[in-house]
């Protein structure tokens, strides 16, 4: 991490021992990341957010930066990191950095390492549900329904061809805010999130959609 910082002129990193971050060993007093930290990805990894936030908490203690940086891609972790700052009035302002993919469409994360070539090939639909939710969404009139239906057509047909090669675990379509489900006659921008487990390897994805609007972040790759 340090040498790929270094690469692209970062000047001052940050890399405090646990000693530092917690003198006196685990904290006592937590921050809480409410109902919303136990769904979807809370569900799976129960306590987590708890911990992102908490830590989040006292790093912003110690560096008191002006700007914070959290990627698109963990946006569960960006909504309650954001809400956090909000509710805490934390005197700093969270800026979102785009998911990053490869050409093929499978959004980068160090979990990827993990997977063979052919889960690899198998994990692809993840990006192909997306972007058939994207446009499903972009159709005049669209309802939130259709965009669902179009990624769980995809993956679907994955199931079809490669079966329990992809293990879905949810497919979302929620606030970006508040993550929770958007109504049936919903119309604006929805987060589409998706879980499933390739392998013994637990991917997650997401991307911005307009509902019933031309606009999306919907990812490039395969078709």
């Amino acid at each position: 991490d340090l040498a790929a910082l270094g690469r692209v002129g970062v000047d001052l990193v940050l890399a405090p021992e646990p000693a530092v971050v917690y003198p006196d060993g685990a904290p006592l007093v937590r921050v809480a990341a409410g109902p919303v930290g136990d769904a979807w990805e809370g569900a799976a990894r129960p306590g987590h957010f708890d911990g992102v936030l908490t830590v989040v908490t006292k790093l912003i203690g110690l560096l008191q930066p002006d700007v914070a940086l959290f990627g698109q891609k963990d946006a569960q972790q960006l909504a309650l990191i954001r809400r956090m700052v909000r509710d805490l009035d934390l005197p700093v302002e969270v800026v979102a950095v785009p998911i990053q993919r490869d050409a093929d469409g499978l959004a980068l994360s160090s979990r990827n390492a993990y997977l063979t070539p052919a889960q690899r090939r198998s994990a692809l639909v993840l990006s192909r549900a997306l972007r058939a939710a994207v446009r499903a969404a972009e159709v005049p009139g669209a309802r939130p329904a259709d965009a669902l239906d179009a990624a769980a057509a995809e993956l679907e047909e994955a199931e079809v061809r490669e079966p329990g090669a992809v293990v879905v675990d949810y497919v979302t379509l929620v606030g970006p805010d508040d993550l929770e489900p958007v109504p049936a006659g919903y119309r604006g921008v929805a987060l589409l999130a998706m879980a499933a487990r390739v392998g013994g390897t637990r991917l997650i994805d997401n991307a911005l959609i307009d509902v019933g609007a031309t606009t999306s972040t919907a990812p490039a790759g395969d078709e």
